[in-house]
């Protein structure tokens, strides 16, 4: 297994106004293989000035995107839809080697990201407005959407040709400029679909290193010419980027971070259960937003579900480099990300949590981690008070309320799913995600809606147009 990438699918420079530009002070910061160690390419470190020139050509750019035809607009949607189908082997495989995931997942998430692009490019002509009736006869009233301008798209690592695509062709269906800014960990594939795309300069991406990004981010959240910022992102974040966004008040979505539980209730059926739970947590290694963080379990089936949910991880889960074939977990992103497992899984352990399986680091290198499952689990431990972001599957006898629960008991389901304050519920389902559904979480795990008929009313603004003297 080679993370190695041909010349040929690597860009280390940023796009701004239809060119490839380097850096005013020739900065790099290098893009590292978290499976090896290896570097990948040295990419450029955009500052303050690279962010203002973009921003200056998403501005300039508007005025004439957001008067083109919306059929104009689907179409090249959906030949950027094609270009990433076409295309989709290269992206994988740069995603494999920047983010670790294996190629199966990554090839599916290229498949996923683009669908997102399918849809708006369809939704980009179902932009409409209502003619209302008022009482007086010589009015008439009518409402119109147009797009709110300049939106600033701030992504992350874990999933980043799915969260480029589901922001960017939601604000650029609505006609919208954007200004992408992807994570600094993984600028590759963010990249990689700025080549792929064809829309020059109504789409703007520029990276930057850990060092620069503060000062990038506050520019991309405070300038006067930004009307949207969309990030996704831990919720410490994206309070400061809420701040930012308060003193012009611009319109904001929020992708924050999640603490999801997985409820199982006596009545569910249990081999359905356990195969969500591996599917629902071990997803990108647990590197997701959605992944189930707690499980909660009611008595009567703990025990059961501890010993399917065991035997299964260790029949079906295998971790390796994300290009050996048959690997399902590959590194997590850095060290950083793997001594925290370590840490979560010695808190737990140290206070009376039993390992069922895994609970050490891998020895395939400092980045991986095997992956775990522990029981008699309290609410007092960190793994049940923060989100790992790992292959940890901490497991509680208890049954509150969830983002995911698995029960037989119709009634049950109905009062749970309604009751339950969170922004998407699965019943008896682990993975829900869908292009054609609204994703997005309540409360500190987020604001506003991506995704479906929803997502494209983010970058709209609402017109209402009254006709007097009829």
């Amino acid at each position: 297994a080679s993370s190695s990438l041909p010349s040929a699918l690597l860009r280390s420079a940023a796009y701004i106004g239809g060119s490839w530009l380097h850096s005013s002070d020739s900065a790099t910061f290098p893009v590292l293989d978290p499976a090896t160690g290896a570097e990948l390419l040295r990419v450029t470190d955009c500052g303050p000035r690279e962010c203002r020139e973009a921003l200056r050509a998403a501005s300039g750019a508007f005025p004439s995107w957001r008067e083109a035809p919306s059929k104009e607009r689907s179409v090249l949607l959906r030949r950027w839809h094609d270009l990433m189908i076409q295309n989709k082997e290269d992206l994988a495989r740069i995603i494999t080697a920047e983010n670790g995931k294996p190629m199966k997942e990554a090839l599916g998430e290229i498949v996923y990201a683009a669908g997102f692009l399918e849809w708006f490019s369809e939704e980009a002509r179902r932009v409409y407005g209502d003619v209302i009736s008022v009482p007086l006869r010589d009015r008439r009233a009518l409402t119109i959407k147009q797009p709110v301008g300049v939106a600033t798209i701030i992504t992350p690592w874990n999933f980043p040709s799915a969260m480029i695509t589901r922001k960017v062709g939601a604000a650029l269906a609505a006609g919208c400029t954007v200004v992408v800014k992807p994570a600094e960990d993984t600028p590759l594939s963010a990249l990689a679909l700025a080549e792929v795309r064809s829309f020059q300069a109504v789409l703007e991406s520029t990276m930057c290193s850990r060092e620069k990004a503060p000062k990038v981010g506050e520019i991309l959240c405070t300038d006067p010419s930004v009307a949207k910022i969309s990030f996704t992102g831990s919720t410490s974040t994206g309070k400061i980027l809420l701040r930012y966004a308060a003193d012009t008040v611009k319109r904001v979505s929020m992708e924050l971070g999640g603490h999801a539980p997985f409820i199982v209730f006596d009545s569910a059926h249990v081999d359905q259960a356990v195969a969500g739970a591996l599917a629902s947590k071990f997803r990108n290694s647990g590197q997701t937003c959605v992944c189930s963080n707690r499980f909660l379990v009611q008595k009567g089936i703990h025990d059961e579900f501890v010993k399917r949910l065991s035997a299964l991880i260790k029949k079906e889960l295998r971790v390796g480099n994300g290009f050996e074939e048959g690997v399902t977990q590959g590194p997590l992103i850095n060290e950083k990300a793997a001594q925290k497992v370590e840490q979560h899984v010695h808190d737990a352990v140290s206070q009376g949590a039993l390992i069922e399986t895994g609970g050490k680091p891998s020895a395939f290198g400092k980045n991986f981690y095997e992956p775990t499952l522990l029981s008699n689990v309290t609410t007092k431990m960190l793994c049940t008070q923060e989100e790992t972001f790992g292959p940890l599957a901490p497991i509680m006898l208890s049954y509150p309320v969830s983002g995911y629960f698995y029960s037989q008991d119709p009634a049950q389901i109905w009062r749970v799913a309604e009751r339950l304050e969170v922004g998407m519920v699965g019943v008896n389902e682990g993975v829900i995600s869908s292009v054609e559904c609204p994703f997005g979480g309540v409360k500190q795990s987020g604001i506003g809606r991506e995704g479906s008929k929803y997502g494209i009313d983010e970058y709209l603004e609402i017109k209402y147009v009254c006709f007097g003297g009829l």
